[in-house]
């Protein structure tokens, strides 16, 4: 993995990654007793949709295209409003870091967090097959580093979560890696983690975000 990849995929990177469990938060509220399923489950369905949307905005940007279809595709595709407001906000945050660091492509304003991580591996000259690695190696380490602060867990046990998921993510580096167009964005979110969002939204105790 690169430098640069190392850098975003970097939970102490300063863009509010340390405000969100990945919706596990809520998911122990509802009973949740398995992490590494949960992880799973992540992999298959949120992270999925979120780093093949990476690889087409770089791909869009490659090819000098507009980004309004991927965008329409990603909302079409992450069906909970809260998810996406969520999206939103880390990608502001994450935005307002790099346009401190590169010169990124204008017009990126608004967008959604795995969006402007597709836009700083174009600047970055970061391939689409890292950029997707790191996507999906964030969201497992959200979870995992928010497991940490929710139970009273050995930190070597969350660890153990992390690694257990490599194959997981070689897997959907795999999948995603060579898209480029809009309509092939897979739209598997999982409607139980979208209805955790949009409940962990309006919960009047919480610790995370989202």
């Amino acid at each position: 993995m690169s430098a640069i990849a190392l850098l975003l995929a970097d939970a102490r990177l300063p863009v509010a990654g340390h405000t969100q469990s990945g919706s596990l938060e809520p998911a122990f509220a509802a009973g949740l007793d398995d992490v590494p399923a949960y992880l799973g489950l992540r992999l298959a369905t949120v992270a999925r949709t979120e780093a093949a949307t990476a690889v087409v905005t770089l791909a869009h940007l490659r090819r000098c295209e507009g980004l309004d279809a991927v965008h329409d595709a990603w909302a079409a595709r992450t069906a909970s409003a809260a998810m996406r407001d969520t999206s939103r906000e880390l990608g502001r945050g994450l935005l307002r870091l790099a346009g401190q660091l590169w010169e990124l492509p204008p017009m990126l304003t608004g967008l959604p967090r795995p969006m402007v991580l597709g836009a700083v591996a174009h600047t970055t000259g970061l391939s689409a097959a890292a950029l997707a690695e790191v996507i999906a190696y964030d969201d497992v380490q959200t979870v995992a580093s928010a497991a940490l602060k929710l139970r009273p867990l050995d930190p070597a046990v969350a660890t153990g979560w992390v690694v257990s998921t490599m194959p997981l993510i070689s897997a959907l580096v795999a999948d995603v890696a060579g898209l480029d167009s809009p309509v092939a964005i897979p739209a598997t979110n999982s409607p139980w983690i979208e209805q955790l969002a949009e409940d962990h939204a309006v919960a009047t105790r919480r610790l995370f975000r989202a």
